[in-house]
């Protein structure tokens, strides 16, 4: 059963947040500015064309967005399998590699400063 008390754009908003996605990286894929991701969010109602578009750039189905409750929404979004969208990831690998190529760089340099004291 929907939750009769969110409208269309707290849905968006909200499946937006548990794909960990921020609103600029939504209006990059609609083709639109953050601020109007923003109205859209504030909005009760969304064209239909829009509603498609949002829905599959969540990785939700139409139906699954217009019928949020917490529990479709984990499970649309885990069958949902379209690999043009890569917007998982792991934060402690890049972490860990931000830091791999960080320490490169100072044995790099560390290497240039031995050599010049030879």
């Amino acid at each position: 059963m929907p939750e009769p008390t969110l409208h269309i754009g707290r849905k968006i908003s909200k499946i937006r947040e548990l794909r960990g996605m921020k609103q600029e990286t939504l209006a990059a894929e609609l083709g639109i500015s953050q601020q109007a991701v923003s109205k859209i969010e504030q909005s009760a109602k969304v064209e239909e064309d829009a509603l498609a578009k949002i829905a599959n750039i969540l990785g939700v189905t139409v139906e699954g967005l217009t019928h949020f409750t917490e529990d479709s929404v984990f499970n649309n979004i885990n069958n949902f399998h379209d690999n043009s969208i890569q917007n998982n990831f792991n934060p402690i690998e890049k972490v860990i590699e931000l830091y791999e190529r960080l320490l490169q760089s100072e044995r790099e340099k560390n290497d240039l400063l031995t050599k010049r004291k030879e």
